[in-house]
This record gives C-alpha cells, sequence and structure tokens, in this order.
C-alpha cells in the first residue's frame, strides 16, 4: 500500500470524517466552517484532496472511508518505526521506555498483544 502523508489540518479533518462517516459534503462543510473557519470551496477541495490520496471516497456528495482509522494509524505507526528505527520494533520500545516507565498494566497489556500476535 502507497504511503500517505498527512498535514495536521488534514488528519483533523480526516478524523472528522472518521468520527461522522458516512457523512454528506454539506454536513462537512457546517463542521468545518465551525471548526476550522472555513469556506465552502476549503472544505470540498480538501475533501477531494483526501479522496484522491485514497482515503475516502465521494459516493453521491456521502463521504465514507476506504482505509479505517485503526488502519491508517497503524500504517503511519509502522511507517514511523521503519523509517526512524530501521523497522526495528524493540529499538522502539528500548527508546521509548528509556524515558518513561511502564505501569505494570501497560507492560501486561502489551505482553497481552505480543502473545495474541504470536498466536494468530
Amino acid at each position: 500500500m502507497t504511503e500517505i502523508q498527512l498535514g495536521a489540518i488534514e488528519a483533523r479533518f480526516a478524523d472528522m470524517i472518521w468520527e461522522h462517516e458516512p457523512v454528506t459534503t454539506t454536513e462537512l462543510v457546517k463542521m468545518a466552517e465551525k471548526e476550522f473557519q472555513w469556506k465552502r470551496t476549503t472544505t470540498h477541495t480538501v475533501i477531494k484532496r483526501l479522496c484522491e490520496k485514497g482515503l475516502f471516497v465521494n459516493t453521491k456528495g456521502t463521504i465514507t472511508s476506504l482505509i479505517l482509522r485503526p488502519q491508517f494509524l497503524s500504517m503511519q505507526s509502522r511507517k514511523f518505526v521503519e523509517d526512524t528505527f530501521h523497522g526495528s520494533l524493540p529499538a522502539f520500545i528500548a527508546a521509548f521506555t528509556n524515558s518513561a516507565s511502564l505501569t505494570p498494566e501497560e507492560a501486561a497489556l502489551i505482553r497481552d498483544m505480543i502473545d495474541q500476535t504470536q498466536e494468530g
């Protein structure tokens, strides 16, 4: 799958779509005007851009996702680990835990996730 890069405002707008989908362009125009003070044309331009990037589809004025938010976040996380830690998840975890301790609950949750991944 190709890399999808979003700017900060595009990411906030994408979150708005994911939160309300399926959502009409009319509803998005109203929400974007309130949240970002955008004009209608700006909202339509950003919708078009996000659709061209392959995140969403506009079907007769109704926007739905082609990539769900959890999938997108997983893609972004994997890309970050690949770019920053040469794909090494242990190196990422070592860097993360170097500056902050895990609570016993967090450690148990991570162990459970690892166990589930190895099982499935």
